[in-house]
């Protein structure tokens, strides 16, 4: 699977991303927000992480989920990852998240994906609804997908116990509506 942007590639991992993607994780101030992804975050890990999203892709011929390499054109480098999880086609749900490599960030790239992202969920597999959130401390992450429609829709408290800090943490929920979206 591959969608594109301007600026991006969003694809589909492959055993050679794995530095990039060692290079990203490998910072306590990305792996803090990603309750899932420990730090150090090590080449093991990534290879991995690699290949069962490489699994999925082969086995499956109606998918549940994608787990998108955010590719930069430019450099022709992962620069970050962005999924679309439990795809429900039935409900028209799904969900995911996203994040880029502190060294990209500040670039509208972490926007610029997660809309590619959206615009696939709506417009390619007709979906009506999309939840997503953020960890309490995080308002970048807010302030993005505010800008793409989300609203608040509540928070579960001490929802995760991240990992990389072993900090237990809230979670607020988000929810975009294909009639809200915020088309960049």
């Amino acid at each position: 699977m591959r969608l594109e942007t301007l600026r991006l590639i969003l694809r589909d991992w492959k055993k050679t991303d794995v530095q990039d993607l060692v290079k990203g994780l490998n910072n306590l101030s990305i792996s803090k927000w990603l309750p899932f992804v420990p730090h150090p975050y090590t080449q093991k890990d990534a290879e991995q992480w690699v290949s069962s999203c490489m699994e999925n892709t082969k086995t499956r011929k109606e998918r549940s989920s994608y787990k998108f390499a955010i590719e930069l054109k430019s450099e022709k480098k992962v620069i970050g990852g962005v999924s679309l999880d439990n795809i429900n086609q039935f409900q028209g749900t799904a969900g995911g998240g996203i994040w880029i490599n502190a060294k990209y960030h500040g670039h509208g790239y972490g926007a610029e994906a997660f809309g590619e992202r959206i615009r696939f969920a709506f417009e390619e597999l007709k979906l009506r609804r999309l939840d997503n959130g953020f960890l309490k401390g995080n308002p970048s992450s807010w302030k993005m997908q505010q800008r793409l429609g989300y609203k608040l829709e509540g928070m579960r408290r001490q929802a995760f116990k991240c990992m990389a800090d072993g900090k237990i943490k809230d979670e607020y929920l988000t929810g975009l509506l294909r009639e809200e979206w915020k088309k960049g």
